[in-house]
């Protein structure tokens, strides 16, 4: 082999390495996951077990040291600690390092079966155990629900209503709401009421315990035909709470009472709230939009302003959808300023490759 076909090969194989090299590098930046917040995953599980009116002596004692002892069966375990407060346990689970996002799936699915079994060994009372391992997720776009005049519970059925037709969007893995407060059904008790008809409070828990509970009540043969027997007197309103007969303790214990008559039936919101939000001091409530794993998150801004788009007249009149936060644009600007700066890093290179080592050199070069 002489020199100029030896020069020949080692120019095909620089040509061929180069045009591999741009080929594989172009196709690894395209399916980059385009997010601002890199993926990261988290390798703990917080266990909660409520335990109402226990101390938090008696929860340690009787649910974290049985919820323990149901994690540290786990062969994945790293290590485990928990805190007892007065009626509610917490039991943080540590995996080893070698586990990954792929492998700890099958983890938590273990971890869940474990704790499930310590539930029989729980007093009565205590439970259900809630465990939550979904901590690595970042939400991409950030929205805010107001609606000026609207209720609470009005801006949150139309909050439900963006949150099942948005997951259709392409990426999108979750979404979730912050700032709404759970309705609720106050009973206030009139002490001076209950005192002179004889009701004490025992006697109120009681008949609100025993009513507004599924009943099978059988079946009626019809022919081939079953036919279920549903017993109607569910509560359908706060309003019928009232009507609720609450039957005296003592000497006469035969005597009914209505709840209107020893208390005030109110229907409110949960009480302190957990979580409140505001936009531009009126308030709202928050939709979380995280994207799947190695996913696109502009990708799911341009479907999900398509989406949106399309649900526009189904948008109550008065009703804002305010962005607080939106990765789409955030990381469409990075990228793009990526390739400004790559393109001219490599017109450099070539303009100093042709002043100082010539045209033929530099482009050979």
């Amino acid at each position: 082999m002489n020199i100029g076909e030896l020069s020949i090969r080692k120019s095909t194989i620089t040509w061929v390495m180069t045009i591999l090299l741009t080929v594989v590098g172009a196709s690894s930046f395209f399916n980059l996951s385009w997010l601002e917040d890199p993926e990261f995953t988290i390798k703990d599980a917080i266990i909660t077990t409520p335990y109402p009116g226990a101390t938090a002596a008696e929860v340690e004692e009787e649910v974290a040291n049985v919820i323990e002892k149901a994690v540290q069966q786990l062969g994945q375990l790293k290590y485990v600690e928990s805190h007892s407060y007065r009626g509610l346990s917490v039991v943080k689970a540590k995996i080893k390092d070698e586990y990954d996002k792929y492998s700890l799936p099958q983890v938590w699915d273990e971890l869940r079966r474990k704790v499930n079994d310590a539930q029989g060994s729980l007093p009565p009372g205590a439970g259900p155990t809630m465990v939550n391992d979904d901590f690595g997720d970042v939400y991409g776009i950030y929205v805010a629900i107001t609606g000026e005049g609207y209720t609470h519970h009005e801006i949150y059925e139309y909050a439900k209503f963006l949150q099942r037709e948005l997951l259709n969007a392409t990426d999108v893995k979750r979404i979730d709401f912050y700032g709404v407060s759970p309705e609720v059904i106050y009973i206030e008790m009139r002490r001076d009421k209950m005192s002179e008809l004889g009701i004490a409070q025992q006697d109120i828990y009681d008949a609100l315990r025993a009513k507004n509970l599924p009943a099978n009540a059988g079946h009626i043969t019809l022919g081939t035909d079953y036919l279920a027997v549903h017993p109607t007197g569910e509560f359908r309103s706060e309003q019928e709470f009232g009507d609720l007969l609450i039957s005296t303790t003592g000497e006469s214990s035969d005597r009914l009472v209505y709840l209107r008559d020893v208390a005030e039936v109110v229907r409110g919101y949960k009480e302190p709230a957990t979580t409140v939000l505001r936009f531009d001091r009126q308030p709202g409530i928050g939709l979380g939009i995280a994207t799947v794993s190695g996913g696109n998150v502009v990708t799911m801004g341009e479907s999900l302003e398509v989406l949106m788009e399309e649900l526009e007249p189904h948008r109550p009149v008065g009703m804002d959808i305010n962005i607080i936060a939106m990765q789409p644009g955030a990381v469409t600007a990075a990228v793009k300023g990526f390739l400004v700066n790559l393109s001219q890093a490599v017109g450099i290179v070539f303009i100093v490759l042709l002043v100082f080592m010539g045209v033929r050199s530099g482009l050979i070069i």
